[in-house]
């Protein structure tokens, strides 16, 4: 039992927090489903020159412990190495009398992030070439990673970590992951920086990663509200322009203008996978009124194998088997197939759906006739041939 004064501690503490959860329900009880469906314009666009760039570059990874690449069928390792080795000084090398199994040929790609500086480091993935078991151990040595126009930005060098490993014996082997593909943390240092000023920007562009006409207007009005003025303009169903005022504050415009918040519109679809019997349809999807009933008839078939053979020949009451000799005399063995056939005609309703079905009475109305997902699929098609779907059905 809690003493007088003891429950006086309690309700003064825990009243506060009462008033407060009950101050809060009018807002929440206020929040409608296109406010809490809104999202930040980062996230669903990108802004123009703001961007990664690929970079790809070939080297040598060394210190394998036996499980690189054979020279033998992999010819370019080994002029890779006879390369390598006379830049550092080891002249009138014969490629041919190279036998080195620690070495393997790898192809070095990464991502330049925007504005990045001289001196900062990347990430870099390293990927076997040539015909090596496993990267394991190894360490890659200097590989120069150049740009699409054949410019160098990087210069990836350093100890690789691989996620997968192999192990074998003479009998059998293990194999865990992929031990071809590797990565290197921080393994390049950027060399030369992509140019481009936000300050020389007049105007900047924001491309939807889903184009639609309807999410670029609301962007569009989302940003002249924010900003007081009527600074943007939609070009297209994917990209938005919005012109800069003063060049000096564009990464403050930028910053301001991506965290508005908007609600994107979609076209309403339906994808099924039919692999693997995956269905995902979106909240957008009506389907007029049909009549909808599957199945019904159920057809099982049966076979077994019986085995036919005569019995001895019976000489004077008693069965005669002669050693060495057939055991039935003017008779075969055979093997007699039979088949049975049931068939069972499962009575099913129809089921209405009416017309401008919401996406929930669709689900539902779909789980009362009792159908699963590669019933649904072919449900889903004949709807859609029947004219009653208003919304693309892609299969994949």
């Amino acid at each position: 039992m809690m003493k007088r004064k003891d429950k006086f501690r309690f309700f003064k503490a825990v009243f506060p927090l009462c008033a407060a959860l009950l101050g809060a329900v009018p807002a929440l009880l206020s929040m409608t489903p296109e406010a809490q469906a809104q999202v930040r314009i980062k996230d669903i666009a990108s802004f123009e020159g703001v961007r990664e760039n690929h970079l790809i570059g070939y080297g040598l990874v060394v210190g394998l412990l036996g499980t690189g690449d054979k020279l033998a069928s992999s010819p370019f390792t080994r002029e890779s190495i006879k390369g390598m080795l006379e830049r550092l000084g080891v002249a009138n090398l014969d490629a041919n009398l190279l036998k080195t199994k620690n070495t393997a040929a790898v192809m070095v790609t990464a991502k330049l992030p925007p504005f990045a500086r001289r001196g900062a480091p990347i990430d870099v993935t390293v990927s076997s070439l040539g015909d090596a078991s496993s990267l394991r151990g190894g360490t890659l040595l200097v590989t120069p990673l150049s740009g699409a126009d054949g410019e160098i930005y990087a210069v990836a060098q350093g100890a690789i970590a691989t996620s997968g490993f192999l192990a074998q014996g003479n009998a059998s082997s293990i194999v865990e992951g992929v031990p071809t593909i590797a990565k290197i943390e921080n393994g390049a240092i950027v060399e030369r920086e992509v140019n481009f000023e936000l300050a020389d920007l007049d105007s900047v562009r924001i491309s939807l990663r889903t184009p639609d006409f309807t999410t670029a207007r609301r962007m569009r009005n989302a940003i002249n509200d924010a900003m007081g003025t009527d600074l943007a303009e939609v070009l297209d169903s994917a990209t938005v322009e919005v012109f800069i005022p003063g060049k000096d504050n564009v990464p403050e415009i930028i910053a301001d203008i991506e965290n508005l918040r908007v609600q994107p519109d979609s076209t309403a679809r339906v994808v099924v996978d039919e692999k693997s019997g995956t269905i995902v349809m979106g909240a957008n999807v009506r389907i007029g009124q049909v009549a909808i009933t599957q199945g019904g008839l159920t057809v099982r078939v049966d076979e077994s194998f019986n085995v036919s053979q005569p019995g001895p020949v019976n000489v004077g009451g008693s069965s005669l088997i002669v050693p060495g000799a057939p055991i039935s005399i003017g008779g075969t063995t055979v093997v007699v197939p039979e088949t049975e056939i049931d068939i069972q005609e499962n009575e099913r309703r129809f089921t209405i759906l009416q017309g401008d079905v919401s996406l929930q009475e669709l689900v539902d109305g779909l789980n009362a006739i009792g159908v699963g997902a590669r019933q649904t699929i072919a449900i889903l098609q004949a709807i859609k041939a029947a004219g009653a779907l208003h919304a693309d059905l892609e299969i994949i």
